[in-house]
């Protein structure tokens, strides 16, 4: 129930409804909510473009921080926990009203995760609009739907078609969202139970989240359909392919849609059959908010460093293809730019994906001009419709977006990009900021920015993140960033 929350208000306000806002959950059923639940429809907030979202302090939180070890904290916020609320009367700009009773379970997509369906009228969808029905994989996990009890409802379900002799028709991969999740499911048995069920437990990572899948089921240009309970299904995001129909749903219902292998299915309404050829419908997921006996903290990998740190340096070789020194780049010199071509005007829906792509990129995220040969390379442009492929208003040719800006580059001419609507919407990708002022880039104007664009990005664990999310404007500027700029 707690990802149909953040889905269903996705499709109430769309990827850029809640810009410039800060969401505000209360109300009665904020108390039916576990704290790590309250933790994932607050990660999600940036689908809606939020500038941070919030729950009331209650109970909840203050179980989470006693089963963590930070009971202190715990015992100072419920001191003040009259404060770590609205104030009584308080008004909104806007209310949303949501009947936990007779909320269903939501599937959102594809190629967007404002795109909001309910279950109920989800197989009429897939029909209507031609996707692909078979279920080619379910991934459940990363840093948004990894929580214990996340793991343990989702074991529950793969439980009870085991017990029927039923494994995942498609493909399915957990993602555990830190060690301490990896290493509490498998002392507890869910990973037991997922590995039992047909699935493959991932490293904690960001994984196929965000397109480190090495997919081999599917060729490239290939139509197909996944369910995943991670925030994002833009194109091509997952796996590369842009024919690749990616929906977000529920851990719950992710899996359920893994033992059918159809985008049809409704455990709600619909049997199955067992090993014996007999009709069974599928039980309610049941699974603990925390463990009853704690978490394990699992293997201890991090590296303290030396205390004396005057003899460390660090070396990175000039031939590295992989890692590359920074140099800081020049402050804005006060001065009006005139006459500066446009490199591209992106037409619509311009993600973090479209920017700066990650998958395979990712190899070169420690060298800024390696990666930016991505620089807005899936990004559409609104002369001719195509993608990676711009007019050099000095020479006349056409070519790739990161070859035209690199030419204008080594002239001395900077350029600009034009944006749409809330550009940049999608993963917090320093990339996406980094690229376009490496290559010679002056400004990208923009009808909205969204503000996840610049933020630097980390992956969470659902069990143990803040509940609210900012963009580091301060730091970019540090960085020799002007405000008109990214």
């Amino acid at each position: 129930m707690v990802t149909d929350i953040i889905l269903k208000v996705a499709g109430i306000l769309t990827v850029k409804g809640g810009t410039g806002a800060i969401v505000e959950y209360h109300g009665p059923g904020v108390d039916t909510l576990s704290c790590t639940g309250m933790g994932t429809i607050c990660n999600m907030g940036a689908e809606i473009g939020a500038t941070t979202s919030i729950f009331p302090f209650n109970d909840r939180m203050y179980e989470y921080l006693n089963a963590t070890k930070r009971k202190d904290i715990g015992d100072h916020a419920r001191a003040y926990a009259n404060e770590l609320k609205a104030d009584k009367g308080a008004e909104y700009d806007q209310l949303v009203e949501i009947n936990l009773s007779e909320l269903e379970p939501h599937v959102n997509g594809p190629f967007t995760p404002d795109l909001a369906t309910p279950l109920s009228k989800f197989k009429q969808a897939v029909e209507k609009n031609g996707w692909p029905t078979e279920l080619k994989a379910g991934l459940i996990g990363s840093c948004t739907n990894s929580s214990y009890e996340d793991m343990s409802r989702a074991a529950s379900i793969a439980r009870d078609a085991l017990d029927h002799g039923v494994k995942a028709k498609s493909l399915f991969y957990v993602t555990p969202g830190s060690e301490q999740i990896r290493a509490t499911i498998a002392r507890d048995g869910q990973m037991e139970t997922f590995e039992d069920f047909g699935g493959v437990v991932l490293a904690n990572a960001c994984g196929p989240c965000i397109g480190q899948w090495d997919r081999q089921d599917v060729k490239k240009g290939e139509k197909n359909s996944i369910v995943s309970s991670y925030n994002r299904n833009f194109t091509g995001r997952n796996d590369a392919n842009p024919a690749t129909h990616a929906f977000v749903a529920s851990p719950d219902l992710t899996t359920a849609f893994a033992i059918a292998g159809d985008l049809r299915f409704n455990p709600l309404t619909d049997s199955l059959l067992d090993k014996d050829g007999k009709e069974f419908k599928l039980s309610p997921p049941t699974g603990a908010g925390l463990p009853d006996r704690g978490y394990d903290p699992g293997q201890n990998t991090y590296q303290a460093p030396p205390t004396d740190r005057s003899f460390v340096s660090v070396s990175v070789s000039p031939t590295s293809d992989r890692l590359q020194v920074l140099s800081p780049f020049q402050p804005w010199d006060g001065k009006d730019a005139v006459d500066i071509p446009i490199l591209i005007k992106c037409q619509g829906k311009t993600t973090t994906d479209h920017i700066s792509m990650a998958g395979p990129w990712l190899k070169y995220r420690g060298h800024l001009d390696n990666i930016s040969n991505n620089m807005l390379i899936g990004a559409i442009n609104t002369e001719n419709r195509e993608a990676n492929k711009v007019k050099n208003q000095i020479t006349g040719e056409y070519g790739a977006v990161p070859a035209t800006a690199r030419d204008y580059k080594a002239k001395g001419v900077k350029w600009v990009v034009i944006g749409d609507w809330n550009y940049g919407e999608g993963s917090s990708r320093e990339h996406a900021a980094l690229e376009p002022r490496h290559l010679g880039g002056l400004a990208i104007i923009t009808k909205s920015f969204a503000r996840i664009v610049c933020s630097p990005h980390s992956n969470f664990d659902t069990d143990d993140m803040a509940l609210t999310s900012t963009i580091a404007r301060d730091q970019l500027e540090e960085a020799g960033y002007a405000s008109p700029h990214l």
